[in-house]
């Protein structure tokens, strides 16, 4: 369907694309104090830009609560980008050091530990140790 529409082709390596995406969900979850850090950091931003974009004061106080949940939903969904970027490097790095067959293989072996270590994680902080 895109070759009707564009005149060019293109392919997407979908093993690549897999592999990144489980070792980006790896690295997200086990980095999660990380990624918190990086939502809280984005929904400043996307705050403080916002604000900037308003010249009276009224005007701005009338819809900002509206306006503060949805930025703080944009940097939930952008904290994801970093975690990507590192995860492709990481399957990258993968794929080179043991083979084309070892990326995805290694990105759930790398969820799953993740895992369970934010489980085990959330149950100490839960019980108060």
């Amino acid at each position: 369907m895109l070759t009707e529409i564009l005149p060019f082709s293109f392919e997407l390596d979908t093993i690549a694309i897999a592999g990144a995406s489980l070792w980006s969900l790896a690295l997200y979850l086990g980095f999660s104090s990380a990624s918190e850090w990086v939502i809280h950091q984005l929904n400043r931003w996307f705050n403080f830009a916002e604000r900037s974009l308003y010249t009276s004061q009224s005007e701005f106080e009338k819809t900002r609560k509206a306006r503060e949940s949805q930025n703080a939903f944009y940097a939930s969904l952008f904290s994801i980008v970093p975690f990507l970027v590192i995860g492709a490097l990481f399957n990258w790095g993968v794929e080179i050091s043991l083979g084309p067959s070892w990326g995805i293989s290694m990105g759930i072996l790398a969820c799953i530990g993740s895992g369970v270590y934010e489980l085990g994680r959330r149950d100490g902080e839960s019980s108060g140790e």
